[in-house]
C-alpha cells in the first residue's frame, strides 16, 4: 500500500555545489557595470560590510565607502557602550579562547550610550562617507530618530530571522511599513531565506532585503537551532520574490545574499543565482584595518541565555583595498573579489549585475575538488 508522506524535502544548494555556466558571447570585463542602488544611495561596487565588531568601526566605515561599497555599523555593538571600542576590542581579541564568551557576554552587559549613537555617525559623515547603520527590530524605535537627526543615509534592521508577521502577547511589534513611512532614508530589513516571507518584507516598503540564515563563519545558528538554507537556493528563491514584486508593483527591491562567502567564486555565484550585492564578514575581518585583530565574531555570541555565534580567529591577511581589488599573488581566490566578479561577468557575457542573473547555472558537486588531486595533495601535506 502507498505510504502517505508527512513532509516532502526538495534539495537545496550551497556555494561549493554549483557552477556558473559560460555564456555565448564573451565581454571585456573592464566593459562591466557593477553598481548597486539601495533606495537613493548608489555604491560602485555591490559589496558590503557586515554590522560585527569585529570587523565595522567608523574608520573602516571610511574606507570602505571611499573604495565604493559599505560598511554598516551595529549601533548596539562596542562602538555604542564604550568611550574607548578600540580597548575593549583589543581586549576580546587577547582573551584565550575558554574565557571568551564569558568575556563577550560581559563586555555587552554595559548600557548603550545614546550620545555615541549620534557621535559615530556624524564621524563617518564629516569624513565624507556614505553612512549605513544597523538595530535590532527591539530597539528601532527607539533609536530611530537619533540616527536620522546624526544624518545616517541607510538604516538596517537586523535580525537571525526576520519576517513581516511577527506575533507576540508583550508587546506590539515593529511595523516595518510604519517605519517606512516615517523616515526618509532608505530601510534594508533582514535576514530571510525564502520566497514568501521575503516577498511579504518587499510589500512593507522597504528598499533592500538580506538574504542568509545561519551560514556566517561565526554564526552558530544552524548548529544550535537548526534552522537555514544554504546561501544559492535561499538567494534563488528570493530573486524570485523580487522578481514577482517588480512584476506587481514596478518596484525594484535590491536583495543582498548575506554570510558564507569565503573566495571570489562565491561572490560571482551568489550574483548568478540573483544576488544584487553581497555582505562579507570573515573576509573583511582578514583585513589589516579591521578593527578586531585577526578575530572575527557574531553579535549572537554574547547572548546570556543561548549564545548562537564563537569567536573565530580569521588572522590579518592584507589590506582592505588588495582584498577587494588586489593586485595579488594568491591563486585560492581569497582577494581581488571585483575583479573576480568582473571576469566573470565577462566570461558570462554579463554586461550588468542584471545580466549576470541570467547566466546559466549547474549543480556541481565537483566543481571544486575534480581534477585537482594535486592541490588537495598539497593541502592534506
Amino acid at each position: 500500500m502507498p505510504v502517505a508522506k508527512f513532509k516532502r524535502l526538495k534539495p537545496s544548494y550551497g556555494f561549493d555545489e554549483v557552477a556558473i555556466v559560460p555564456g555565448d558571447v564573451t565581454i571585456n570585463p573592464e566593459q562591466t557595470n557593477i553598481e548597486l542602488k539601495i533606495g537613493s544611495v548608489t555604491l560602485g561596487i555591490p559589496i558590503l560590510a557586515s554590522a560585527m565588531d569585529g570587523v565595522v568601526d567608523v574608520n573602516f566605515a571610511i574606507l570602505l565607502s571611499k573604495l565604493g561599497g559599505l560598511a554598516v555599523l551595529h549601533l548596539e555593538g562596542v562602538q555604542t557602550r564604550y568611550d574607548n571600542p578600540a580597548e575593549v576590542l583589543a581586549e576580546i581579541a587577547a582573551a584565550p579562547n575558554a574565557r571568551v564568551t564569558a568575556l563577550l557576554q560581559k563586555v555587552y552587559q554595559a548600557p548603550i550610550k545614546e550620545n555615541l549613537i549620534g557621535d559615530r555617525i556624524r564621524a563617518i559623515k564629516k569624513a565624507g562617507a556614505v553612512c549605513a547603520v544597523t538595530v535590532l527590530p527591539a530597539n528601532t524605535k527607539k533609536f530611530t530618530p537619533l540616527i536620522v537627526e546624526a544624518g545616517a543615509d541607510i538604516l538596517v534592521v537586523a535580525s537571525t530571522v526576520t519576517t513581516a508577521r511577527h506575533i507576540s502577547k508583550s508587546y506590539r511589534g515593529l511595523i516595518f511599513s510604519e517605519l517606512c513611512q516615517s523616515v526618509n532614508i532608505p530601510v534594508v530589513v533582514g535576514n530571510c531565506v525564502s520566497y514568501t516571507a521575503c516577498l511579504e518584507l518587499m510589500q512593507t516598503g522597504v528598499s533592500g532585503i538580506l538574504v542568509g540564515v545561519g551560514p556566517g563563519a561565526a554564526c552558530t545558528s544552524r548548529e544550535v537551532l537548526g534552522v537555514g538554507v544554504p546561501q544559492i537556493t535561499a538567494t534563488i528563491d528570493c530573486a524570485a520574490a523580487r522578481d514577482t514584486y517588480l512584476k506587481k508593483s514596478g518596484r525594484y527591491v535590491p536583495i543582498i545574499t548575506d554570510g558564507g562567502f569565503k573566495k571570489g567564486g562565491d561572490f560571482c555565484k551568489a550574483i548568478a543565482a540573483g544576488a544584487d550585492g553581497v555582505m562579507l564578514g570573515s573576509v573583511f575581518a582578514q583585513a589589516k584595518e579591521a578593527p578586531g585583530h585577526g578575530y572575527h565574531w557574531g553579535m549572537a555570541t554574547p547572548n546570556p541565555v543561548l549564545p548562537r555565534g564563537t569567536r573565530i580567529k580569521v588572522g590579518t591577511t592584507a589590506p582592505l583595498k588588495q582584498i577587494l581589488f588586489g593586485p595579488t599573488s594568491l591563486t585560492d581566490g581569497t582577494q581581488n573579489f571585483v575583479g573576480a566578479l568582473k571576469t566573470a561577468m565577462g566570461f558570462c557575457g554579463a554586461s550588468t549585475i542584471k545580466e549576470m542573473h541570467k547566466a546559466e547555472m549547474v549543480i556541481a558537486p565537483s566543481i571544486t575538488t575534480e581534477g585537482k588531486s594535486w592541490q588537495l595533495a598539497g593541502l592534506r601535506a
